[in-house]
C-alpha cells in the first residue's frame, strides 16, 4: 500500500525525510475498485491500488484522483511505519527509509491527513524532525535558489530566481515542473491540480520567498554558565526583579523568555557588525586566543567593522596556520547590536567605571521605554545580554506604550492624508499642548490624535494656564512678612491646604509609577472644582476689598502662594514652557523652574475633618446656586450680590456651617440659615440695603462711616488704611 501525501511545493520533495501524521486522526486502508470513465486522460491510479489516507478526507482524495469506487479494508495506525522515498526508484540517492512521525501540527481539515515533511524547508517540519531525535538536516537548495550539485536528479535546477531583471526575481524556476514529471515517471503521483492559497512574500520587495535551513550561530539559552545557572534562568530572575509599567508587560516578556528557542545571532548580509572569529576547520570550534582577539580589536578600533573583512587573515592569526582556520564573515543580528547599547551609553559615563566628565550616568538605567512590540525586541535583547554578561537586566524598570493612530483609530499614512505632524501642532498651539496630550492619554493602549482630540487638550491647558495667571495676579507683591501661620488660618484655607496635601501624595505616587494621567487629571479637577469654582470665587471679595493686613486676606495670599509653588512644580515635567514662564515672571532671579524639586508638604495640612465639613457645605451650596441661577433667569436679581437667600433645612445639613459666614460661602450680600425642614430649600430674597460702591455688597452698614458715606464699614476701613499709607 501507499501513504498519500500532498504538497503545494513539489520542489521540496527531494528534501523529504519523513511523513507526519496526527495521533488523534482516524486513518484507513482503502482499495481502489473502479476509476471514473469517459475521461480525456488516463488517471494515475488503477483498480487494485491500496491507499492509506485519513478517513475524513478519503472521499475528497479519491475524487481528486478520479477514483469512482473504493473499499475500506481496515483501520490503520501509522505509528512505527516506514516508507520508501517517492523518487527511490529513479536514483540510489533516495534509497533511504522515510519514517512516519507523530506531529500535533497535522490536521484533517484539508489534504490527506498526512504531511510531507522536509526538515530543511519548514518550521513545523524541522521541529517534528528534531523532536523525534533526528539531528541531520539535509541541505538541498543553495543561497541562489538552486539545488546543490549533490542533489540527485536535480543538481543546479532553479527553484526560485534570485538574479536578472527585476520582473524575473522572485519567480519560481523549473523545479516544480521537473520534480512533478519525475514523480510521474516513478509512478508515484496520484493527482495534481491548481489551487489558490496564501504564500509568504518579502515585505520589502513583495517577491515570493522560500524557506531553507542553513548553518547558523546561536547563543544557548539552557547551557549552564559559570555559576551553574542558565541564561534563561538569569533572564527570568531579572524580569522578576524589574518593575513593569503597565504591569501586564511583565507577563508578556516573561512568557516569551520562558518559551523562546536559542538566540540566533548570525545573519548573511552585505554589511553589518561581524562575528569576528575564526573557526577550526577540523574541529568546528571557534578559536579562543587572547592575542588574536586583541589584534582584531585594534584593527576594528582603527578601521571600523570593514577592517575585519579587508584585513588578511594572517595579520590576525599570527603564529596560527592560516589554512586551518576559516574566517567567519556572517554579521550579527541587529538586535544583538541593540542589546549592547547599555554598555556604551551608560557604563562609559559611569563614575564607577572611571568617568570624570560633566555628563555622568549610571548603570543600570532607571527606565527603558519603547513601544509594546519591543518586549520581543530591544527590551529582550538588552535583558539577555545584560543577564549573560553582568548577571542582571541593564534596567530597573520598563515602560511600554501603544501606537499613535488617527482620530478614527486608523494607522497614520501619508497616502491617506491622516497624519498629525508634531511640528504643526507645536507651531499652532505650542509644545505644552502636545506634551499634555501625551500625559492625558492611556499610553498603555494605542492612542488617538487629531484636531478634535487636541482641542480637548487645549481646553484643559487653558484651565491650567488661567489658574496660574490668576495666581500671578493675586500674589503680586506677596512677601514673607505677609505669610500667616497654619494655626491662624480660617476653615476654607485649611480645606485648600488639606487638598494640597492630598494631591501632593497622589502626584508623587503617580510620577513614581509613570501614571501621567493621574498627575494631570486630579490637578485639573483641583483647579476647576476646588480653586476656580469655590476658593477663588469665595476669596475674590477678600482679595479685592479687605485691607492688606487683614487676617483673611493674608491667609488667602499665603495659601495661594503654596498653591502656586506646588502647581508649578507638579506640572513642570509635563508643561515645562508654561510653568517656566510663570515661575520666571514671578521670580525673575529664582533660577529655572525645571531645576526645582516638588516642595515638601507639612503633615499638619492633612485635615480630613475639614474635608468632611466642606463636603457638607458643597451639598447645601449646590442647592443655593441652583436657586440663585433660577432667580437670575427670572430677573428677580441681577447678580448674586443682589440676593439675601433664606435657606431652610435640617440641623445636620447646616452643622458644616459652624464658624462660617454663610453669605461669604454663597457669595451673596447676606444669608439666613433656618432649621426646620427635612430637605434643604431656598427662598431668594432681595438684599434690601444700600449698595457699597466698592464691593457692591448690599449690607446694613453702608454709610455708617461719615468719611466714606458710599462704602460699607469694612470697605471704609480698608480705604482709610490705604489712604493713610499713601499719605
Amino acid at each position: 500500500p501507499s501513504i498519500v501525501i500532498w504538497t503545494t511545493t513539489p520542489w521540496t520533495i527531494p528534501a523529504n525525510r519523513a511523513i507526519s501524521y496526527g495521533p488523534e486522526i482516524a486513518y484507513g486502508l482503502y482499495e481502489v475498485t473502479a476509476m471514473e470513465e469517459g475521461l480525456d486522460f488516463e488517471p494515475w491510479a488503477k483498480p487494485g491500488d491500496r491507499l492509506i489516507v485519513a478517513d475524513k478526507l478519503a472521499e475528497d482524495v479519491f475524487k481528486a484522483a478520479k477514483i469512482a469506487t473504493w473499499t475500506r479494508l481496515d483501520d490503520l495506525n501509522p505509528s512505527g511505519l516506514e516508507c520508501a522515498h517517492p523518487l527511490a526508484a529513479l536514483s540510489p540517492g533516495y534509497g533511504f527509509s522515510v519514517p512516519l512521525l507523530a506531529g500535533d501540527h497535522v490536521t484533517d481539515d484539508a489534504g490527506t491527513g498526512f504531511v510531507h515533511t522536509a526538515p530543511g524547508h519548514g518550521a513545523d517540519d524541522y521541529d517534528v524532525w528534531k523532536a523525534h531525535g533526528h539531528h541531520e538536516v539535509p541541505d538541498t537548495v543553495d543561497a541562489d535558489g538552486a539545488y546543490y550539485d549533490h542533489v540527485p536528479l536535480f543538481a543546479g535546477l532553479k527553484v526560485i530566481e534570485t538574479e536578472g531583471k527585476k520582473d524575473k526575481i522572485g519567480k519560481f524556476g523549473a523545479a516544480n515542473k521537473v520534480v512533478t514529471e519525475k514523480l510521474i515517471e516513478a509512478g508515484n503521483l496520484l493527482a495534481r491540480g491548481r489551487m489558490e492559497h496564501s504564500y509568504p512574500h518579502s515585505w520589502r520587495s513583495k517577491a515570493p520567498v522560500i524557506f531553507r535551513n542553513t548553518p547558523q550561530w546561536f547563543i544557548r539559552m539552557d547551557q549552564p554558565l559559570s555559576d551553574d545557572s542558565t541564561l534563561r534562568e538569569r533572564a527570568l530572575s531579572a524580569i522578576d526583579a524589574t518593575a513593569f509599567h503597565p504591569a501586564a508587560g511583565k507577563n508578556r516578556i516573561r512568557s516569551m523568555v520562558e518559551s523562546r528557542p536559542d538566540w540566533l545571532i548570525s545573519r548573511q548580509r552585505a554589511w553589518g557588525t561581524p562575528l569576528a572569529m575564526f573557526v577550526d576547520k577540523q574541529t568546528g570550534q571557534p578559536l579562543v586566543d587572547a592575542e588574536v582577539d586583541a589584534r582584531i580589536l585594534t584593527a576594528v578600533t582603527a578601521g571600523g567593522a570593514d577592517a575585519w573583512f579587508e584585513t588578511p587573515d594572517a595579520e590576525f592569526l599570527g603564529q596560527h596556520d592560516v589554512s586551518r582556520f576559516e574566517k567567519i564573515e556572517d554579521i550579527l543580528d541587529v538586535w544583538f547590536d541593540s542589546g549592547c547599547t547599555h554598555a556604551f551609553t551608560l557604563e562609559a559615563r559611569d563614575p564607577a567605571h572611571g568617568y570624570t566628565g560633566d555628563r555622568p550616568s549610571h548603570w543600570p538605567a532607571d527606565l527603558y521605554l519603547e513601544g509594546s512590540d519591543q518586549h520581543r525586541g530591544w527590551f529582550q535583547s538588552n535583558l539577555l545580554e545584560g543577564s549573560g554578561t553582568r548577571g542582571r537586566a541593564p534596567y530597573d524598570a520598563v515602560l511600554t506604550h501603544g501606537f499613535t493612530q488617527d482620530e478614527q483609530g486608523k494607522k497614520m499614512s501619508k497616502s491617506l492624508g491622516n497624519t498629525t505632524d508634531p511640528a504643526v501642532v507645536i507651531k499652532e498651539s505650542g509644545a505644552d499642548i502636545l506634551r499634555l496630550w501625551v500625559a492625558l492619554v492611556d499610553y498603555a493602549e494605542d492612542q488617538r490624535i487629531g484636531k478634535q482630540i487636541l482641542q480637548t487638550t487645549v481646553e484643559a491647558y487653558r484651565k491650567l494656564r488661567n489658574t496660574v495667571r490668576y495666581l500671578l495676579g493675586a500674589l503680586d507683591g506677596f512677601d514673607e512678612t505677609e505669610r500667616l501661620p497654619y494655626d491662624q488660618m480660617p476653615p476654607l484655607e485649611k480645606f485648600v491646604l488639606h487638598r494640597l496635601h492630598e494631591l501632593d501624595g497622589e502626584v508623587r505616587a503617580a510620577y513614581a509609577d509613570y501614571r501621567f494621567q493621574d498627575v494631570v487629571r486630579p490637578v485639573l479637577e483641583f483647579c476647576s472644582n476646588d480653586l476656580s469654582a469655590l476658593y477663588f470665587d469665595v476669596r475674590k471679595d477678600s482679595l479685592y476689598c479687605d485691607r492688606p493686613d487683614a487676617i483673611r486676606r493674608r491667609a488667602a495670599r499665603t495659601v495661594m502662594d503654596e498653591v502656586f509653588l506646588r502647581l508649578t512644580a507638579w506640572l513642570a515635567p509635563l508643561a515645562p514652557f508654561t510653568t517656566e514662564e510663570a515661575w520666571t515672571t514671578r521670580f525673575p532671579d529664582g533660577g529655572s523652574n525645571c531645576a526645582r524639586v516638588i516642595p515638601e508638604t507639612p503633615a499638619e495640612w492633612s485635615n480630613p475633618a475639614e474635608a468632611d465639613r466642606w463636603a457638607g457645605v458643597q451639598k447645601v451650596l449646590e442647592v443655593v446656586n441652583e436657586a440663585l441661577e433660577a432667580a437670575r433667569r427670572e430677573k428677580v436679581i441681577g447678580g448674586a450680590l443682589d440676593a439675601w437667600p433664606v435657606v431652610t433645612g435640617p440641623a445636620d445639613a447646616f452643622a458644616a456651617f459652624a464658624g462660617l459666614d454663610a453669605a461669604e460661602v454663597f457669595r451673596t450680600s447676606g444669608a439666613e440659615l433656618v432649621h426646620g425642614a427635612d430637605a434643604v430649600s431656598v427662598e431668594v430674597r432681595l438684599a434690601d440695603h444700600p449698595k457699597c460702591a466698592r464691593s457692591w455688597r448690599r449690607v446694613p452698614d453702608v454709610g455708617s462711616d461719615p468719611d466714606y458715606p458710599e462704602l460699607s464699614a469694612r470697605d471704609a476701613d480698608a480705604v482709610r488704611f490705604l489712604d493713610a499709607r499713601r499719605a
